[in-house]
């Protein structure tokens, strides 16, 4: 049991737990992360508090920020707007097929002492950026580095709303990609079209894993469409499934009406366990 918080480096943006240590910050606090280039400043969306959890494992808060360290914050976020608006204009002239997604500023790295910039960009293929980085190198006078992104990579870097009208899953809590594929779709009974299973990077949603598991266990012990299955209303005809609530639909052959049962109440070992202890 220890006590955690939750900080954020953008607005809307992942969120980042940590243990506060002898700190307590408030909500709209500035704070001091760790990270690999040194403590970068973020902002405090969840006030410190006790949780069950065992938090040995989660990284401490540097402190709370200072006016320097808030200075510091600001010109970061100077240096990535200029960079990311030359970086557009020469992309527009060079004619190269590239969009940029977002923009990573150090300053004054240990191992040279000099400032680095890293652009994220996508593109349909491979680009050679060769005198582009020279370009940009002079311009920004600084170390330039251009990055590749994946169409996942890049929705998780911008962020957006999911057809759920949530935040993306990628860019709150998902930490790695899981594979997807449209056999999910089809074993969720969800339209096969491209816009309804589809997220915001163009690939399968990636909650589509989320209720699989539950669908897969449905299908391996419930009755299949146009089975004969007995119910305690009458022998009938499975016509439908209803995984969210467990069931089954059945058309009745006394009447030709329909009803809704548990799977558990038509599934065979069930039916078996019963007729065995109520003989």
């Amino acid at each position: 049991m220890g006590m955690l918080c939750a900080v954020s480096f953008n607005r809307y943006g992942r969120l980042f737990y940590l243990d506060p240590g002898e700190l307590r910050p408030q909500v709209g606090d500035k704070v001091l992360v760790p990270t690999d280039e040194g403590p970068e400043v973020a902002e405090c969306v969840w006030a410190a508090q006790w949780v069950t959890e065992d938090t040995a494992s989660f990284p401490k808060l540097a402190g709370l920020a200072e006016e320097e360290d808030l200075r510091r914050d600001e010109l970061l976020r100077r240096r990535k707007a200029d960079a990311k608006v030359a970086a557009k204009r020469l992309i527009r002239e060079h004619g190269l097929p590239m969009k940029v997604v977002a923009v990573d500023h150090v300053l004054g790295m240990p191992e040279t002492g000099s400032d680095r910039t890293t652009i994220y960009f996508t593109a349909p293929h491979r680009v050679d950026f060769r005198s582009l980085v020279r370009d940009l190198g002079a311009t920004l006078h600084c170390r330039v580095e251009l990055r590749q992104l994946s169409a996942r990579d890049s929705a998780r870097v911008q962020g957006g709303i999911g057809s759920c009208g949530r935040d993306l899953c990628c860019a709150t809590f998902l930490n790695d990609f899981e594979p997807v594929t449209i056999r999910m779709a089809k074993d969720q009974d969800l339209p096969l079209n491209p816009l309804r299973i589809s997220g915001a990077c163009g690939r399968l949603m990636c909650c589509l894993k989320y209720e699989h598991p539950l669908y897969a266990r449905f299908q391996e012990s419930a009755p299949a469409i146009g089975s004969r299955v007995s119910t305690p209303e009458g022998d009938g005809k499975v016509v439908g499934h209803s995984v969210p609530r467990d069931s089954v639909t059945v058309r009745l052959d006394a009447d030709g009406s329909r009803c809704s049962c548990s799977r558990a109440a038509v599934c065979a070992p069930r039916q078996a366990h019963d007729q065995h202890y109520s003989a």
